[in-house]
């Protein structure tokens, strides 16, 4: 009841956060922002729609951390340009990108392995294994969403990156297949001098780390899942990132029942 209570207050209040937002980006005539607004509203609206049409329970937990995940992207990241002001920002957030996926990737064969209707069941390193390419998938999906927007919409989203040397068996005099190391001192674009302190990388270094700090996300969430698995039930922190399937009032009845005898027994 308590954490009912905490959901429905993280809810609210970042809803009017949004929607206060949402009101200055109109007064500053700041369309940009407000569609990204009316986009996080919109997404705010997910959980409840999986709840609803496809008989997923999502754990309290989960459901407000993907809530302030969409606040802090949106709102933080985008609008008051965390990305910019904490270079951490985009790191954390894909790190917990990470994690949120493997567990929902590690929902979706354990509920398998759990039904009924399944005969197969898979063994705890395979669900961890499928969990994390579940989890790295998304993550690639992404880059390729952020660098075809930045392709073909001239965004910003793969955020460039200052290097101070660049090596490459290009710079080798002899034509090589040797790398050679070069400092950077300076650039110049289009006959102008630019005081950049070095080279701009256009997003590679960007991709990477994003794709690093998910594996990170990933690996971390598999390791507590496969210990889940191999003790069931015996684990509380799990399964507050696993969404479950609903259970029918049959269902609901049968399982409690198979409870009380299992706690009598215990007697």
């Amino acid at each position: 009841m308590t954490d009912n209570k905490v959901k429905t207050m993280v809810y609210v209040v970042l809803r009017i956060l949004v929607v206060a937002v949402m009101i200055a980006q109109i007064f500053n005539h700041n369309w940009n922002n407000v569609f990204l607004c009316i986009m996080t509203l919109i997404l705010f609206m997910v959980p409840t729609f999986i709840d609803k049409r496809l008989h997923i329970e999502l754990p309290n937990t989960l459901e407000i951390i993907i809530l302030i995940f969409i606040f802090a992207a949106e709102i933080l990241g985008e609008i008051h340009e965390y990305y910019l002001i904490f270079p951490s920002w985009d790191m954390m957030l894909h790190t917990m990108n990470g994690f949120l996926c493997a567990g929902i990737g590690f929902s979706l064969i354990d509920i398998l392995n759990e039904s009924e209707r399944f005969s197969i069941r898979l063994s705890p390193i395979f669900v961890a294994l499928v969990s994390f390419c579940f989890s790295m998938t998304v993550g690639v999906l992404w880059e390729f969403f952020e660098f075809a927007m930045d392709y073909f919409m001239h965004t910003d989203m793969q955020k460039d990156t200052v290097l101070s040397s660049i090596t490459s068996v290009l710079l080798h005099s002899g034509s090589e297949n040797v790398p050679v190391t070069i400092p950077i001192e300076s650039i110049v674009v289009n006959g102008e001098s630019w005081d950049y302190g070095g080279y701009i990388d256009i997003g590679l270094y960007d991709t990477m780390t994003d794709l690093f700090v998910n594996f990170i996300g990933a690996v971390s969430f598999c390791m507590i899942g496969l210990f889940y698995i191999k003790g069931r039930g015996n684990g509380s922190f799990a399964m507050r990132f696993i969404p479950r399937r609903k259970l029918e009032p049959v269902e609901d009845e049968k399982e409690n029942k198979e409870c009380s005898v299992e706690s009598k027994k215990i007697v």
